[in-house]
């Protein structure tokens, strides 16, 4: 999944100054800061008359953003077969990441746990709920009522999470007015009045791509704040709205790339033992691979 953020104001503002402070080589957000964040008080101002809340979300890399909300998956299913606490090698190992990864992605929210005992697991939820904004709903609208829109519509675990769908949209006159898991579907036209008026906070885009923009412009127009987008285009979007895109052919082809690199691995490690093979860790020179000046794999040569 990737974020895109403001794409139409960074091209209409060619002189504007980044200012985004330069990051030490070799860092990313999923490496930088790596000092603890301390905790502030409950009911302490921030920077900037900021809520203690606020001052920890504009603090956490959007790396570490996507591993809490796996965290909380995983402690609300803990949370619900009855365990009170929990260790950071437990809740690492549920969540597949390292224990030391774990903990600092935590120390963001002012939580560091006690030794010998670990985290309280309905503390840890809580903490986590409120960094996600997910102490108050989300009004959801879903663009686009074929297959995948029937689906999202009707998916139950929306509104027990807080994304409650509140509007569906579609061009289809057939569809116009027949209800989808409770909902009446509206036309495209109504988005910008609809979404106002409901004050829907996140857009579904599930329209074919040519559609997409449309859609996103009318949305961005009836007050919508985040689209989720799973048409594969890239939106233009004001700097203001938050997009992410879920591009189900990427996944499938990154998930093709893994399947054919293990079975050239497989395939290297069966040939080792034929006559005048170099074993797949080196080459014909005593090089290991992977030793090139590219930091990359080197060819083996046999001859």
């Amino acid at each position: 999944m990737v974020t895109q953020r403001g794409r139409r104001d960074a091209a209409d503002s060619p002189g504007r100054a980044s200012r985004r402070p330069r990051r030490p080589a070799g860092l990313d957000a999923d490496n930088a800061p790596t000092a603890e964040m301390p905790a502030v008080p409950a009911g302490e101002p921030g920077r900037n008359g900021d809520a203690p809340e606020a001052v920890r979300a504009k603090s956490i890399p959007e790396a570490a953003v996507a591993r809490l909300a796996v965290y909380l998956r995983v402690l609300s299913g803990m949370s619900e077969q009855g365990a009170t606490t929990v260790s950071s090698e437990e809740l690492s190992q549920a969540a597949g990441v390292n224990s030391a990864k774990l903990r600092k992605d935590l120390s963001y929210l002012g939580s560091y746990g006690t030794r010998g005992v670990g985290y309280e697991v309905g503390v840890l939820v809580s903490q986590i709920e409120r960094i996600l904004g997910l102490t108050r709903q989300h009004k959801v609208a879903v663009v686009g009522i074929g297959n995948l829109g029937h689906a999202l519509a009707n998916y139950g675990g929306f509104p027990g999470r807080g994304f409650p769908v509140e509007a569906l949209f579609d061009l289809d006159p057939d569809l116009i007015g027949v209800p989808v898991g409770g909902l009446p579907v509206s036309h495209m036209d109504d988005i910008p009045r609809i979404c106002a008026e409901r004050g829907i906070s996140i857009g579904v885009i599930a329209t074919p791509p040519t559609a997409a923009q449309s859609v996103c412009d009318r949305l961005v127009a009836g007050g919508v704040q985040c689209i989720l987008n799973f048409a594969p285009v890239v939106l233009q979007v004001p700097a203001h709205i938050e997009v992410r895109k879920v591009d189900l052919a990427v996944e499938l082809q990154i998930l093709s790339f893994h399947v054919a690199r293990r079975a050239d691995d497989a395939g290297n490690q069966g040939n080792s033992g034929l006559p005048g093979a170099v074993h797949p860790s080196e080459n014909g020179n005593g090089r290991r691979n992977g030793s090139g000046p590219d930091g990359g794999r080197e060819m083996v040569v046999r001859s």
